[in-house]
């Protein structure tokens, strides 16, 4: 089975915001459609082979899957079969394929992304996998990795940052100095503007609205806070709370300068005009570093941490996602899976992993940091820095909530940016409905 072909058809043309959706009108009949399968279906399971489910489809993270692949396969002696699928199509049809037969291992992401399917029972538990792997991790890492009934269900991998990237020799042919503070941040891109750049690189066309979260997030971080942010996320407080329309203020006074045509663009078209000294700045995460094939390129990119709006809350929070596997509720083959998961959460695992792909950070403690490019250096002080980590909207909140409402409601109110009362209301509506008191 080749791995295109573990795609219905119908699944493979439609990016993002053709299937999310739901309240704003935005192609909503493509949700119910499956849109990821396991190989094999029904067969009968081979003892000597693993299943794994991997959302890696661009190139880098599919080279590196394969080098941990190869290497388990090397020392057990067990056959990993993979079935690779779009990272957007991947996360759209993951519940249906959970409910179906999905294969042994699959990728997916700490706390509350794992949590939810864990609480429906959609995964196995890990305790005798973390009995082996635990001395690896720190206990916020292993937090990130319980369920709420205590229990491991996930096995980590890598995490990395968000944060404001740009050109270090573009700023220091034009004179610009690193912004701090929210009143430098909008200076520095009126003066891009004025020189002629797109002072912010943005791109949610197609499947990739996912990414305007990250500059919702930070806004909402440094307007109001973690413990306020948390709460929206957790459905807590109401859409329509003033302190969230101070957030959309923000936005809307950033947005001014947003890269054009945003809404018809990739991320990593907006990525490469920032390569490309087109764009000043993108608000991105480190695999911003997937897109670098030039090391020269690579060792003229920065970044720095998203400016205070706010000094009460600074810039104490940092949006970290971290990225792993889990084992299905009834693996084919238990036993392997589990051996795999075992060597998927060692350190040499980790290394293996980041030196094919370096626009991550390995987070097990006692994986090698030797081979860190300036990049990752920096991004792993950022971390260990921050007084607050958070995932990412769409993992530390409700995923339906997200995609179907917030995502849509956020991605068209782009287009067009007000005060965003109308908007926040229309989310506020459909909050009852994915959490309850």
């Amino acid at each position: 089975m080749t791995q295109q072909s573990r795609i219905p058809l119908a699944a493979r043309g439609p990016g993002r915001r053709n299937v999310v959706g739901g309240l704003f009108g935005i192609g909503a009949a493509a949700l119910a459609a499956p849109v990821l399968t396991a190989c094999g279906g029904g067969a009968a399971a081979d003892p000597k082979s693993v299943t794994f489910g991997s959302n890696g489809a661009d190139a880098t993270p599919k080279s590196a899957y394969a080098a941990l692949t190869k290497a388990f396969a090397k020392d057990s002696g067990l056959k990993v079969k993979t079935n690779t699928v779009d990272h957007d199509t991947f996360q759209k049809g993951i519940s249906t394929y959970l409910q179906g037969t999905p294969d042994d291992v699959f990728t997916w992401f700490a706390g509350y992304r794992m949590q939810y399917f864990a609480k429906k029972r959609l995964c196995s538990p890990l305790d005798d996998v973390w009995d082996t792997i635990g001395a690896g991790f720190s206990d916020a890492t292993k937090q990130l990795c319980r369920g709420e009934d205590g229990k491991y269900y996930f096995v980590p991998l890598y995490n990395y940052p968000w944060a404001v990237f740009y050109r270090k020799s573009l700023f220091e042919e034009r004179g610009y100095e690193i912004p701090r503070k929210w009143g430098e941040f909008v200076a520095l891109a009126k003066r891009m503007k004025r020189d002629g750049l797109s002072p912010i690189a943005s791109g949610y066309g197609g499947g990739d609205s996912w990414s305007v979260l990250g500059a919702f997030d930070y806004l909402n971080l440094r307007t109001n806070g973690y413990d306020f942010h948390m709460s929206l996320m957790r459905g807590e407080v109401a859409w329509t709370d003033k302190r969230t329309l101070a957030t959309l203020d923000h936005w809307r006074e950033l947005a001014l300068y947003h890269q054009q045509g945003a809404g018809g663009r990739s991320w990593q078209d907006a990525a490469q005009s920032l390569l490309d000294k087109k764009s000043g700045m993108a608000v991105i995460g480190l695999f911003l570093g997937q897109q670098i094939t030039d090391e020269k390129i690579r060792g003229d990119i920065d970044f720095f941490p998203f400016p205070e709006i706010d000094a009460a809350h600074g810039q104490d929070a940092v949006e970290a996602p971290t990225d792993g596997f889990m084992l299905s509720r009834r693996p084919k083959n238990e036993d392997g899976a589990k051996k795999f998961l075992k060597f998927l959460g060692q350190a040499r695992a980790e290394e293996l992993y980041m030196d094919v792909d370096p626009s991550n950070l390995a987070v097990n403690e006692q994986a090698g940091t030797g081979s860190y490019n300036a990049l990752q250096k920096k991004s792993a002080e950022l971390i260990a820095s921050a007084k607050h980590i958070t995932q990412f909207a769409d993992r530390d909140s409700d995923p339906g909530f997200i995609s179907t409402v917030v995502l849509p409601g956020l991605t068209q109110w782009l287009g067009h940016p007000d005060d965003g009362s109308g908007m926040l209301k229309k989310i506020e509506s459909q909050r009852s409905r994915f959490f309850t008191a």
